[in-house]
């Protein structure tokens, strides 16, 4: 049985062009970069490069990119260092009600630090308005953290309109990007961010490698502590594959963005006006709001969402409910409880996500087997619906 995967916002394969410039740097090129003899100076010199590539995959200048372990990192850097780095602004922060774990549990952390944090809920099309931002705001404000794109429902946010009442009112601005990295252009200045996120395994890059965009002048509170690498900003010896690989990755992102995007748009969209046709009682997460193209989170009400994914796995289909460091969870997902979604409905989401080789085969056969092991589940649940 050939497997289809349809989770890509939770991992993507490392991509061979990807890994063939990694490869170097595990065997002849193994220097540590920061020693200044020639076996250095050669890792020394593959990590600017990456660090440009990366910088112009978000529009930043080189020395605006600090180089992480990931997602998680970078998104708790910018939250908990970016807050930390503004005593004399003050201890409020504001965050979505629609934020990966990452930066809630951030959050979270603050305010048992004594800070007071403000989560802002979404309407019920998983946006976050600006104008809730600008409601949020306090004298004390000294950070705000809004996503680019919902790793769940592939909502896009108004990150530039909310950038631009942050940079007004004086008050440092997070974004995390990991989800729009690849899929969506970025442009840090356009969207007047102080700090953004994204991850490597988003977007055909090694898992365990991310970067943090910081805007030149602003100095977040290191949460590690060790030499200066990263000029002091993330202490730690620089994993120079994975990093040549997130570079590589973010050449090939910019360079192919406005001819995969479409491709994946189309599939998805046949995807999910076929299911909408075939299988009754499905409700489209993010109806009417901008998303990332590769993204569809739906309700298959009356059916159990984990029990779908393991059904579709047992088809060999990939899917999932949300976010992977979530899985196996009892709780139906805080987004769509934020966005006023009932808990049984949320209960029965799946997301299926593409990737740039998705076929339209792959398409086809998803939506043979899709019907009939609804249509069972429904069957076999309590309340299954008529």
């Amino acid at each position: 049985m050939s497997r289809i995967y349809l989770d890509h916002n939770a991992s993507t394969p490392v991509r061979p062009e990807v890994l063939e410039a990694m490869l170097p740097y595990f065997g002849g090129h193994f220097g540590n970069a920061s020693s200044v003899h020639a076996f250095g100076q050669e890792a020394r010199g593959a990590i600017e490069d990456a660090r440009a590539q990366v910088a112009a995959l978000l529009n930043a200048t080189p020395g605006e990119i600090v180089f992480t372990s990931g997602g998680t990192e970078s998104d708790n850097i910018g939250v908990i260092g970016g807050a930390r780095a503004l005593p004399l602004k003050g201890r409020h922060v504001i965050v979505s009600a629609v934020e990966h774990d990452a930066v809630r549990h951030a959050a979270d952390a603050l305010e048992r630090d004594g800070f007071t944090v403000t989560r802002v809920a979404p309407d019920a099309r998983g946006v976050v308005a600006p104008e809730s931002i600008a409601a949020a705001i306090r004298p004390d404000t000294a950070l705000v953290s809004v996503m680019a794109a919902n790793n769940e429902t592939g909502v896009v946010q108004p990150v530039a309109e909310i950038g631009a009442i942050c940079a007004e009112r004086g008050v440092a601005y997070h974004v995390d990007a990991v989800q729009a990295a690849g899929k969506t252009p970025i442009d840090v200045q356009a969207w007047h961010v102080t700090m953004a996120t994204i991850a490597g395994h988003k977007f055909y890059a090694p898992k365990g490698v991310g970067a943090l965009y910081v805007k030149r002048g602003f100095k977040p509170v290191p949460l590690q502590f060790g030499g200066e690498h990263e000029k002091g900003r993330r202490p730690g010896t620089e994993n120079v594959p994975a990093i040549v690989g997130l570079g590589k990755a973010s050449e090939l992102a910019l360079q192919e963005l406005n001819d995969v995007a479409p491709q994946v748009a189309r599939l998805r969209d046949r995807l999910e006006t076929l299911i909408m046709e075939r299988v009754p009682n499905v409700i489209r997460h993010g109806d009417g709001a901008p998303r990332v193209p590769n993204t569809s989170h739906l309700s298959f009400v009356g059916a159990e969402g984990e029990h779908l994914i393991l059904s579709l796995d047992m088809k060999g289909v990939a899917v999932s409910s949300g976010a992977a460091c979530k899985a196996g969870s009892s709780h139906p997902s805080h987004v769509l409880l934020a966005m006023g979604v009932p808990r049984e409905v949320a209960q029965s989401a799946v997301r299926f996500s593409l990737g740039r080789c998705t076929t339209e085969q792959e398409i086809d056969r998803v939506l043979e087997v899709l019907p009939t092991v609804v249509s069972k589940l429904r069957a076999s649940s309590p309340t299954a619906a008529s």
